[in-house]
């Protein structure tokens, strides 16, 4: 009996959720109906889970429908306090973007995907952006060869059958990571999105524990193959700079 309530308590806060994560930047509100079939579920089952959101101040009513409540400013002030890096470390991603012209980026490993925690734009009017908080698979990209060093073999096949490839891909997953190991830093070459080159490096503990990535990501026409070392090199340096500060992140790895 305990263990079907339990998993009724499971169900009911993935639904809530479900109904929260239809709020977005480009749908700030959202109405009864929209929730009812964007979910699948009984319009009285929404009403109620609505109104739980409601009584906690995470969802409030207006004219057009449902929006974020006042009770989540709380968290979302915990959010970014845990969230935001220190202002030298994003000092120096606003002076790396500007001196190689390109995005930088720090992303951490989240299960079989990749959360970007920091990211300065690039200067340049075409530029690549992925919005902090932003998750991208593991599965490609030169972020995920870093940040898959020292990962297990389960981890490695659960990413490789989240693969467009299937499990086969865990092989060349395994040959990225070594390859990225031995060289110190990963290159990726329109892998998830063509026409998007990317060069990242391990931020690492002094045991060498890989606990997020630094790179820099931008067209392949103005990150060549001949620039490649260069842009690592760089970001090597940085990286050291960044880890002599004391990054941490309360979502990267331990150890």
């Amino acid at each position: 009996m305990d263990s079907e309530q339990g998993q009724g308590g499971v169900r009911s806060v993935r639904r809530a959720l479900d109904i929260l994560s239809l709020l977005t930047e480009e749908q700030p509100v959202v109405s009864l109906r929209t929730m009812v079939e964007a979910t699948g579920l009984a319009k009285t089952t929404v009403v109620r889970l609505v109104q739980t959101l409601e009584g906690y101040g995470l969802l409030w009513s207006t004219d057009a429908g449902f929006t974020a409540g006042p009770g989540l400013w709380r968290w979302a002030h915990l959010a970014h306090g845990s969230w935001e890096l220190p202002q030298e470390t994003i000092k120096l991603l606003r002076e790396l973007a500007d001196r190689r012209g390109e995005t930088a980026n720090v992303m951490i490993r989240r299960d079989i995907h990749r959360v970007c925690v920091a990211q300065q734009e690039s200067p340049q009017p075409l530029r690549h952006v992925v919005r902090v908080g932003d998750e991208l698979p593991l599965w490609a990209g030169a972020s995920s060869k870093v940040l898959l060093s020292g990962a297990s073999d389960a981890l490695m096949h659960r990413v490789a059958r989240d693969s467009p490839h299937g499990e086969g891909h865990v092989e060349r997953l395994r040959g990225w990571v070594e390859e990225a190991s031995r060289q110190g830093y990963a290159v990726s070459q329109g892998e998830r999105d063509v026409g998007l080159t990317a060069v990242a490096v391990p931020l690492a503990t002094s045991s060498g524990v890989v606990v997020a990535s630094l790179s820099l990501s931008g067209p392949s026409a103005r990150i060549t193959q001949g620039s490649v070392e260069e842009f690592a090199q760089d970001l090597m340096q940085v990286a050291a700079e960044i880890m002599s500060q004391g990054f941490d992140h309360p979502l990267g790895p331990r150890g």
